[in-house]
């Protein structure tokens, strides 16, 4: 499978090079990277060389789709670039992998969009997955804090520290934790959703998730930290792990009281189970209704925080 990564750079902690990074570990042929500028694609067509990759530096999309035929694309560029590069990989019949937020939040009518696209690749029989990590990290979860019963699940708490600050914690973070609550409970509907503390790097929400068959009450803390690592943690009913890295081999944990699982890399997770949904011709696991929820979640809580925050309406 030949595979075309879109913002492999570093450039804000992306994570294009390491999507690279696994595809490349998980039997992929990775031919070429896209980047705005040339020397931006070439340092990140050498940032890969360390993992064995070849990737040859592209600045134009169409060319590199010409050229290169990439069977998938992986979209790790600024979400204000997505609804173009996904228009053009399923106007060029090819498969996708896309980072989230999957739209930019300032998109206008984001889910007619995100509609017409999953539409459109699901009749020409296109595979398109979200990458969000995080529903990989649930076997681990439960391994330190018990198998879940999504109809007892009524409450949901997240931390997060994102590398930005103000309104952009917002989509940074919020799908991570959209995310979850679809794994866990289910398609379901954003309501009731409250800004209680707001600063430029500290941001506190309130929401209630509804299920199909039950509803939860939501939590996210949201604290700017520009260091690694950051923290991170969640969970249900009160039962919160929290991440734990040991570096320089970048293990990674989840500690519950005294215990504590140590965890594959949950990105790793993620472009393991598009390959395996490729090749098995399944659905992926972040496939469409779980995009269309996300981006539906994410517009609400946007929508919200314009309104309470900032005074103003949205417009869509």
């Amino acid at each position: 499978m030949k595979v075309s990564i879109i913002g492999a750079g570093r450039t804000r902690n992306g994570i294009g090079e390491y999507v690279g990074k696994y595809f490349h570990q998980c039997g992929a042929n990775v031919t070429s990277v896209l980047a705005t500028t040339e020397a931006s694609t070439r340092r990140a067509s050498e940032a890969l060389r360390k993992y064995g990759i070849e990737a040859r530096p592209y600045t134009d999309f169409r060319k590199l789709i010409d050229h290169e035929k990439p069977d998938l694309v992986a979209i790790a560029s600024p979400s204000a670039t997505h609804y173009d590069y996904l228009a053009g990989c399923v106007e060029s019949s090819v498969h996708i992998f896309c980072e989230k937020p999957f739209l930019s939040w300032e998109t206008e009518d984001a889910k007619t969009r995100v509609e017409r696209i999953l539409e459109q690749a699901k009749r020409k029989g296109l595979t398109v997955a979200m990458n969000s990590q995080w529903p990989f990290s649930l076997p681990y979860y439960e391994e330190l804090c018990g198998r879940m019963d999504a109809g007892e699940c009524d409450r949901f708490f997240m931390k997060l520290a994102p590398s930005c600050s103000g309104s952009e914690m917002v989509p940074e973070s919020v799908p991570h934790a959209l995310s979850l609550l679809y794994s866990v409970l289910g398609d379901g509907r954003v309501r009731d959703v409250r800004f209680e503390s707001v600063r430029e790097r500290e941001l506190s929400l309130k929401f209630r998730y509804d299920g199909p068959t039950t509803g939860c009450e939501v939590q996210i803390l949201l604290a700017t930290q520009e260091t690694q690592p950051r923290d991170f943690s969640y969970g249900f009913n009160g039962r919160i792990v929290r991440r734990h890295l040991e570096l320089p081999e970048y293990g990674i944990f989840f500690r519950y009281e005294s215990r504590r699982v140590r965890m594959s890399d949950p990105l790793e997770l993620s472009v393991r189970s598009v390959m395996e949904a490729l090749e098995n011709k399944t659905p992926p696991a972040i496939g469409a209704s779980h995009i269309l929820c996300n981006v539906s979640g994410l517009r609400m809580i946007y929508d919200a925080y314009c309104r309470q925050v900032e005074g103003r309406a949205w417009k869509n």
